[in-house]
């Protein structure tokens, strides 16, 4: 039984992960291509402003209070048993915290309104600038009230299923957006194909989970009790300073950049962030599709053998992670200049730092898998807000003496003194109940190895010569030859290599069978 449970947690995390990836890739592709048509159809103007408002978002989308990993961390055990009893009262008290926060996110984007001349600087070229934002937060308002079905997919391991239907109907979006820009070049509309698709797109995943799991409409539900109330209420408090540290660190770079350097920064960040934030999205994905058979691994199995897993998809994080960032950092530029014109084109200081803030994230985030699916989140509560705080301060004092690389390093300055060491000891503290000591030697190497290879990498990019495609096709075969083979090389011998290649060798031995 034991076994059999094993390779149903490894099938599910290989299906989820394959599928996730797949998916963001063609999600790449297709808002790689309505980023250009947006960029060659609308103004400048109107490019900050759909990163300036999306960002906006994600911070009133504080009032989700971290519900959603909160209550699906409950759902783990309830899922591993077979209670649905249990399931369906968490399902009840998981709508009805939705449904608050719709109230609060809606209250609190109103409240946006009479501020929003001092959020936006160089407007004037922008009609229906309120009109506009009101359907950004009626499509955040929405989705509050359908999608919190996903959670019980995301517990049964399921998470793929989602990850489907949002592909989909974000293909049907992008089209639709790229065919309203080149006919009428009318932003509005471009926002509104937006709004149906996201309503449309959690309306079915919603129906999907009804057919699924048809005890979601059971009107007989019972009541959780205090204790079970009251630990819930603890965790989601907990996250909610982790929502705070998540969006000071991420989601703010718009708005100091809109009200610090200006909105024609914004816009010219907003087409870095679609090429390093989709590449971000997609390993992102690999990680979080793995969450639902972590929580599954922390419910039946000992501390070894989740410190054995953990390792070892740390190590893969590093690897990917490391490569991408390289890889980004000879290509971004290029890619930037080839698709949006050479006006965007942010100088090579910025852009170290934003594959290096990729690269710092990115290793956290095996972590993040960990500590979310293990219910951690208390342990470290605090030092998100510490974090938030570090961000914001060091980025205005930075973004007003250096410009837009000096609200990027305050991501750098406040990643390196919260995150890369906090997370992992509180896992290694509270839920393996052994010494960090020999994992930060680890990631000191691995860091050290990553930083040689960029080194190494960018002087052989650099004697690279010829047409614009030439260059950029060699500077990509240079990057993936020289660091997987240096990562190779030094790693092979390792034991979260052998666990990684293992699993991945069994596993394509079944699906032949």
């Amino acid at each position: 039984m034991d076994s059999e449970t094993r390779k149903s947690r490894t099938e599910y995390s290989a299906r989820n992960t394959t599928v996730a990836m797949v998916a963001r890739v063609m999600a790449i592709v297709m808002g790689y291509l309505t980023r250009v048509v947006f960029t060659h159809t609308l103004a400048e103007e109107y490019v900050g402003i759909n990163g300036l408002f999306t960002n906006i978002l994600n911070v009133l989308a504080l009032s989700e209070l971290g519900i959603g990993t909160a209550v699906t961390y409950a759902l783990y055990r309830p899922v591993a048993e077979g209670n649905i009893e249990k399931q369906k009262s968490l399902m009840r008290l998981y709508r009805q915290f939705y449904r608050i926060v719709a109230l609060i996110v809606l209250l609190s984007g109103l409240l946006v309104i009479p501020f929003m001349d001092v959020l936006v600087k160089g407007e004037d070229g922008v009609e229906h600038l309120i009109f506009i934002y009101l359907m950004y937060l009626l499509n955040s308002v929405i989705s509050y009230l359908l999608v919190y079905k996903a959670a019980l997919l995301d517990a049964h391991q399921m998470n793929y299923i989602g990850v489907l239907y949002q592909t989909v109907f974000l293909i049907l979006q992008n089209l639709l957006q790229m065919l309203v820009l080149a006919l009428t070049g009318n932003f509005i509309l471009y926002v509104l194909i937006f709004t149906l698709c996201t309503i449309t797109n959690n309306f079915c995943i919603s129906r999907k989970a009804d057919k699924m799991y048809p005890y979601l409409k059971d009107k007989k539900v019972q009541a959780l009790s205090r204790q079970e109330k009251g630990d819930i209420y603890k965790n989601v408090r907990a996250m909610l300073m982790h929502k705070i540290g998540n969006v000071a660190v991420n989601n703010t770079d718009n708005l100091l950049l809109s009200s610090i350097v200006g909105i024609i920064s914004t816009g010219r960040y907003s087409n870095y962030y679609l090429v390093i934030g989709s590449v971000r999205q997609v390993l992102d994905q690999m990680f979080q599709a793995i969450s639902g058979s972590v929580g599954n691994l922390g419910v039946e199995e000992g501390r070894g053998r989740i410190q054995k897993i953990f390792e070892a998809t740390f190590f893969a994080g590093q690897w990917v992670y490391g490569l991408a960032a390289i890889c980004l950092y000879e290509l971004v530029d290029f890619f930037v200049e080839f698709s949006f014109g050479a006006r965007f084109v942010f100088t090579k200081d910025i852009t170290l730092v934003l594959c290096l803030n990729f690269y710092l994230v990115g290793t956290c985030r095996a972590t993040l898998v960990f500590r979310d699916s293990m219910g951690l989140f208390r342990y470290d509560r605090y030092k998100a807000v510490v974090e938030a705080a570090i961000n914001l301060v060091v980025s205005v004092i930075l973004g007003k003496c250096l410009g837009t690389v000096g609200i990027f390093l305050g991501t750098t300055i406040s990643t390196v003194t919260t995150s890369l060491w906090v997370g992992p000891y509180i896992l290694y503290k509270y839920r393996l109940q052994c010494s960090s000591v020999k994992f930060f030697a680890s990631y000191g190497l691995y860091a050290g190895v990553t930083f040689g290879v960029w080194f190494c990498t960018d002087l052989l990019c650099r004697q690279i010569t010829g047409t614009f495609f030439m260059v950029c096709a060699a500077r990509l075969v240079c990057c993936l030859a020289v660091t997987n083979l240096v990562y190779l090389l030094l790693y092979h011998r390792t034991e979260e290599f052998r666990l990684l290649w293992r699993k991945g060798t069994d596993l394509l031995r079944r699906k032949r069978r």
